[in-house]
């Protein structure tokens, strides 16, 4: 299906995968310009997965040369309908190979497969919902006065430099690349070193469904180098970037040098606030979800169980003995449930964030390094467990920094307004919960907490057509819904005189 290399998983007999591992330009997949390589790894068992094309400066030239060729020559002249039905396409190959594109997605990232495919699912529902959106991006008219008629067009930004990361490789490519091209944009998309296997797939896909050459460009690298020199480009119009707040501070300073748009989605540290009146036991399996889902790589995690001090001590003790029973293991397993880290220094950092909480007086409830219960082929250092720490005050280190594994905090609050300044004591505010039986109370907190996204009685932050973004440092710019074609248009007045005599203001 890709052409490049094959891989067979070795502990099962199901999972033949097919892949491209070349830079995708212009419609070609050819090598780096330099011939130059990296190595991408399956995390969960270390083993070699390819060689990958390692893009330089000159190759980032070439794809920004595309990518402006094909806006400048005809996609964003191209009827909003053609562009709709390249979108459906693509949506409707990946959904198609959704179970493939899993396995390919499970063994680069060390997800659970059954993850990977909800994943390749919303991507599939995010293309469609802006395929919808292509043909209603209207503008507005006026009549300034009398002589003068004013209407507005919604016009494409140019070329567009989308930078994702190694947590949701092939979904967030989509976030962006689906309201990109939905409004005429051609895009240069640089995925994470760690997982480029998905997003090169997915440019071969695009091809496949009729999107012209040029318009979708995919060129893996060190952010160092590739990313920084689409930020810095001055033939790229737009960066949207997903990923850490440092990175994104120095995206948005390069980018500031040319002017150019920027959306940043950030990191967070995301409170899960239980008040005592809430159903308890639905309050726990959805905040398990919440931060152990994709082993805690995940920048909405809720990584702060805020629980009143009526409920404390029953949910503490129900919900670490259900993180200590969740199973690790194997990503393609059937009832794996949490798989491994991204890499074995990955999950060292993560463990160190645990020894620095008992150190500064938490209580490790449980989890912390996976002892000898893996299957044989699995690299234990690449997993974490899940990892429960109480005892924790808010000026702790661990309930102020993003950890990004598997791990949660537990804090006692007392009342409603200790529950808002806990929650909002942070410097990242993207998602949060609230769990109560009190429904004006949800309403009431939700308004209060400083994040983009807020729950209430459900774990859940994000859905296609439902804007996804951050306050604080956690970035600015909305991805998932139709606010994020106002990241991807211009907005063009045109003024029309109208009157029955020329307009003489000077009276000459």
């Amino acid at each position: 299906m890709y052409g490049g290399w094959r891989y067979h998983h070795p502990m099962t007999d199901a999972a033949i995968v097919s892949a491209e591992s070349r830079l995708l330009i212009d419609g070609t997949f050819r090598d780096a310009a330099d011939g130059a390589t990296f190595g991408t790894h399956n995390p969960a068992t270390g083993e070699l997965l390819a060689d990958v094309a390692r893009a330089g400066r000159e190759d980032v030239d070439a794809a920004v040369a595309a990518a402006r060729g094909a806006f400048e020559g005809a996609w964003a002249r191209t009827s909003p309908a053609k562009r709709a039905r390249a979108l459906n396409r693509l949506a409707q190959l990946l959904d198609e190979r959704a179970d493939e594109l899993a396995i390919l997605e499970s063994r680069n990232n060390g997800k659970p497969r059954w993850q990977a495919v909800a994943e390749i699912k919303t991507a599939v529902a995010t293309l469609e919902l802006f395929a919808g959106a292509a043909q209603h991006l209207y503008g507005r008219s006026h009549v300034v006065n009398p002589s003068v008629l004013a209407y507005t067009l919604r016009e494409p930004v140019g070329v567009c430099a989308a930078i994702i990361p190694w947590n949701y490789p092939l979904m967030m490519a989509a976030w962006k690349l689906a309201p990109a091209l939905a409004a005429g944009n051609t895009v240069v998309l640089k995925p994470a070193s760690a997982t480029p296997l998905t997003a090169l797939a997915l440019g071969g896909l695009g091809l496949e469904a009729g999107i012209p050459a040029g318009v979708l460009n995919v060129v893996p690298g060190p952010g160092a180098e590739v990313g920084e020199a689409l930020a810095g480009h001055p033939g790229v119009d737009k960066v949207a970037f997903t990923g850490e707040t440092a990175t994104g501070r120095r995206i948005a300073a390069v980018a500031a040098d040319t002017l150019k748009r920027v959306s940043l989605e950030l990191g967070g540290k995301s409170p899960n606030v239980v008040f005592a009146d809430a159903d308890l036991d639905a309050a726990m399996v959805g905040s398990l979800w919440a931060i152990y889902y994709s082993a805690g790589q995940s920048c909405e995690a809720r990584s702060r169980l805020l629980v009143q001090d009526e409920a404390y001590e029953r949910f503490a003790a129900a919900f670490t003995e259900k993180a200590a029973a969740l199973r690790i293991g194997d990503p393609l397993a059937d009832d794996t449930q949490v798989g491994s880290l991204i890499s074995r220094a990955h999950a060292s950092r993560v463990l160190g964030y645990v020894e620095s909480a008992v150190d500064e007086g938490a209580e490790l409830l449980t989890g912390g390094p996976v002892d000898g219960s893996l299957p044989d082929g699995l690299d234990a250092e690449a997993f974490v467990r899940p990892t429960v720490i109480g005892g924790v005050s808010n000026e702790m280190r661990i309930a102020q920094e993003e950890i990004f594994g598997p791990v949660v905090t537990i804090q006692r609050f007392g009342d409603e307004a200790d529950a808002v300044r806990w929650a909002n004591d942070v410097r990242y505010g993207l998602a949060a919960t609230v769990w109560t039986g009190d429904g004006a109370r949800g309403h009431r907190v939700a308004q209060r907490i400083r994040s983009g996204a807020v729950g209430i009685n459900t774990p859940f932050v994000a859905f296609p057509g439902i804007p996804f973004g951050g306050f604080k440092e956690s970035g600015y710019g909305r991805e998932q819904a139709l606010e994020a074609l106002d990241l991807y248009t211009e907005t063009k007045a045109v003024l029309v005189g109208t009157g029955p005599k020329a307009i003489n203001p000077l009276g000459v």
